[in-house]
């Protein structure tokens, strides 16, 4: 097989390429690592807030990766328009979902569908309003959903199998709140002792989202 940004590079199971795509504002920066698994799909995970150091390089979006990427799905996390290398200035979610759009296309682009998406924090958000009615996306995967903040404001629910992580001691994800949200929707995953940004608790985040991809790659099977 041939992996295409990287003009013809031989792909490798595992394997992580740097890319960058067109977007809405400008080129976007990107980083997509092929699975380790048999391939499922692709996913599409994004990054926090912005204005508030969020980057596809932050902890929880690289250990999500990981998880994804384990679970069988070639998986693309970006930078949301301007931030690193990618073009254009922050535009409070609206110019953000346009992103995931574009970014949702080149997953399937580069690896095929179905697509899993989702994001940590603002990206949660983003991703939720970016999937609305998308019939490509298979689930999505919601990290401290922040809907204590602006940033969730008016984000639709999902109507595709979802998974709901929050810490305990999340007062941004209030487990309440995220509970009340997701129930009827999709499963929830508490994780005892963690706050927004899960210090300490990774490897449970990560076992959260294999489990759930491991069930919907087992209903599948099931037919």
């Amino acid at each position: 097989m041939r992996f295409s940004p990287t003009r013809g590079g031989i792909e490798t199971v595992g394997q992580l390429h740097s890319l960058t795509f067109s977007g809405p504002v400008g080129p976007i920066e990107a980083l997509w690592k092929e699975p380790v698994a048999p391939r499922a799909g692709s996913a599409v995970f994004a990054h926090p807030h912005p204005l508030y150091g969020g980057t596809m390089h932050s902890r929880v979006v690289y250990r999500a990766a990981q998880a994804l990427a384990r679970s069988g799905y070639g998986t693309l996390r970006f930078n949301f328009r301007g931030v690193g290398s990618s073009a254009g200035t922050h535009d409070g979610g609206r110019g953000e979902t346009a992103d995931f759009r574009v970014a949702m296309a080149e997953a399937e682009r580069i690896g095929g569908l179905p697509i899993v998406a989702g994001g940590f924090s603002f990206g949660s958000a983003v991703a939720l309003r970016a999937i609305a009615g998308d019939s490509r996306v298979a689930a999505y995967v919601g990290i401290a959903l922040p809907l204590a903040t602006s940033s969730a404001d008016g984000a639709p629910a999902p109507t595709v199998p979802a998974l709901f992580v929050i810490g305990s001691r999340d007062t941004l994800a209030p487990p309440d709140r995220v509970r009340s949200f997701a129930e009827g929707r999709g499963e929830l995953v508490e994780i005892d002792g963690a706050d927004h940004f899960f210090e300490g608790h990774l490897p449970e985040l990560e076992t959260a989202i294999e489990g759930f991809l491991e069930g919907i790659a087992a209903r599948r099977e099931a037919g």
